[in-house]
């Protein structure tokens, strides 16, 4: 019998053909926003590790809207032909039937960043930084830029940016488009009442602060309607009186209604202030109740690194997907382990078809 890990799934057409992801994971090492050779290695790695869904990193959708100066975006024709060279390239090498997204972003205010190894903190004048946009004029932490406030024309300028970016997806040849709704990001800026003060229509209510996400995925849809739409959201903002979960629930509920066909729940990022757990999956009992409340497809993510940890949280009905990041970056054919762990079938490309005995007595032996 077939592990619930490796069962196909399908997201509004999309066919998977396991319950493995690749978490989107920020490379930093773009130029200007176009894939490098970095980033071919990087794809064609992934689209050999054993994942049926493969989300390319946090894209961002206008320049200002980086994080860093490393930061990948699809913002020009330039951009745009790097993603495609890159794909096509990562797309020779895959597992049968492996799908590839996208993550389209803005940073907002956490925006015009140091790389991590660089520190990580803003870019100091010497470093070339630009100005930060926000839902309101409120700095992410002491230190960093208080960001410009959106005027409503200029949010739906964004929202156009959005959506010209799912253009580019769409040719650049993708299968699926990810918002990123968490971690302190612009959709999130809007959708949390600790980073988004204002009195009109984008501000206020929860219905007023979920509008710019909700406009971002009906924009996004609507320019790219043949690639399945999901997004990422921070389910539980860890700070006392922050975003939490029936505020996902109801956003939630507004994106399934927008065409989204999954959610990726994960949490925090917002603020300096947050008090969040650690341990493995410390994130899915938030994917869980959001599936149960709205009955929309989840995937979970949050340092689950066993095999038979993401396979028990499928089949246990917690999720439907179960998404790695760090897990990868350390054990690039983490799919083939699962696989041999769990008895089911390792298909890498036919000439790395010699290391699957290998594979397998690792698992063996382990035992």
């Amino acid at each position: 019998m077939t592990a619930a890990l490796f069962q196909p799934i399908s997201l509004d057409g999309l066919e998977l053909p396991n319950r493995i992801a690749v978490a989107p994971m920020c490379q930093y090492s773009a130029d200007d926003g176009s894939a490098t050779d970095w980033h071919l290695y990087h794809w064609m790695n992934l689209a050999m590790s054993g994942a049926g869904m493969v989300t390319v990193e946090m894209t961002d959708v206008e320049r200002r809207g980086r994080i860093s100066h490393g930061c990948l975006g699809l913002y020009s024709d330039h951009n745009e032909a790097a993603a495609r060279r890159t794909l096509d390239a990562a797309r020779r090498v895959a597992l049968p039937g492996a799908k590839f997204g996208v993550q389209l972003a803005h940073a907002g205010r956490k925006a015009s960043c140091q790389r991590p190894w660089e520190g990580g903190g803003p870019l100091k004048p010497e470093q070339d930084p630009w100005p930060v946009v926000s839902a309101s004029a409120l700095a992410y932490d002491a230190g960093w830029q208080v960001p410009h406030e959106l005027s409503d024309e200029e949010v739906l300028g964004v929202i156009q940016r959005f959506a010209d970016a799912a253009k580019r997806a769409d040719r650049a040849g993708f299968d699926f488009i990810e918002l990123h709704a968490a971690h302190g990001y612009l959709i999130f800026q809007f959708l949390s009442p600790l980073s988004n003060r204002r009195t009109d229509r984008w501000g206020g209510s929860l219905e007023n602060r979920m509008r710019f996400a909700v406009e971002v995925a009906r924009a996004v849809k609507a320019a790219a309607p043949r690639l399945t739409l999901g997004a990422r959201l921070s389910v539980k903002e860890w700070v006392d009186g922050g975003f939490d979960v029936p505020d996902a629930i109801e956003v939630a509920k507004a994106l399934k209604e927008a065409g989204l066909a999954y959610l990726c729940c994960s949490s925090g990022g917002n603020s300096p202030l947050q008090k969040l757990p650690t341990g493995a999956g410390y994130q899915v009992h938030l994917g869980e109740a959001v599936r149960n409340a709205v009955g929309i497809t989840t995937r979970t993510v949050g340092l689950i690194t066993d095999p038979e940890h993401a396979n028990a949280v499928v089949a246990e009905g917690k999720a439907d997907i179960v998404a790695l990041g760090r897990a990868f970056l350390a054990d690039p054919r983490w799919g083939w382990r699962a696989a041999a762990s769990l008895g089911e079938k390792i298909q890498p490309a036919p000439q790395l078809a010699r290391a699957v005995t290998t594979m397998e007595h690792w698992i063996r032996d382990e035992d």
